[in-house]
């Protein structure tokens, strides 16, 4: 039993170069309705996507046209494997950049700030469900499984995958394009 989780390619968003936290959620709102545009996957992530027997992925624009640019249709869409929500967290005065807001955000979250977000604890509990999900296709299926989904919601059903057994194999990184692939021992 085969499991791939890859990320989607690079978003064709970018906004501004600089944002007060305010402006942060149209920000967000923005990248979350975002598809990747014309960015093309590398080889290496092609003939891992190409070898999955079923291909299962988050509902966001930039899994699902991830998976386009690779010319996939996803059997299964499910909101299980949607990214995790960033809290904003109003901070006046200060025009940074959104990959800096993000990371403090999220820093935030995990330390289990959410305010009106999704909180950890949930996001975790949701990481079991789909990891139960994933390794369901995998019992059943004839070849390795692939999620095209995202950064910190990869990460924490990778880690209810060890939990299950699984061991890491082969891994590409964590940007954009990049995956780890998970067999049952």
């Amino acid at each position: 039993m085969k499991i791939i989780l890859m990320r989607h390619g690079k978003p064709a968003f970018t906004g501004s170069a600089k944002v007060t936290s305010r402006e942060m959620s149209n920000w967000i709102a923005d990248y979350d309705r975002s598809d990747t545009g014309e960015d093309i996957p590398p080889e290496s992530s092609e003939s891992l996507a190409f070898s999955a027997s079923q291909i299962l992925s988050s509902p966001l624009p930039r899994a699902l046209s991830s998976l386009k640019a690779l010319d996939l249709e996803p059997d299964v869409i499910d909101e299980v494997f949607r990214e995790a929500d960033l809290p904003v967290f109003p901070m006046p005065g200060f025009r940074l950049s959104p990959t800096v807001w993000a990371v403090f955000f999220r820093v935030m979250w995990l330390c289990g700030i959410s305010r009106d977000v999704e909180r950890v604890g949930t996001a975790k509990k949701r990481a079991i469900q789909a990891a139960g999900i994933l390794a369901a296709f995998a019992k059943r299926s004839d070849g390795p499984v692939l999620l095209m989904g995202h950064g910190v919601m990869n990460r924490l059903i990778a880690r209810e995958l060890r939990s299950l057994g699984f061991k890491e194999y082969r891994c590409q990184g964590s940007g954009y394009w990049n995956a780890i692939s998970y067999r049952l021992q």
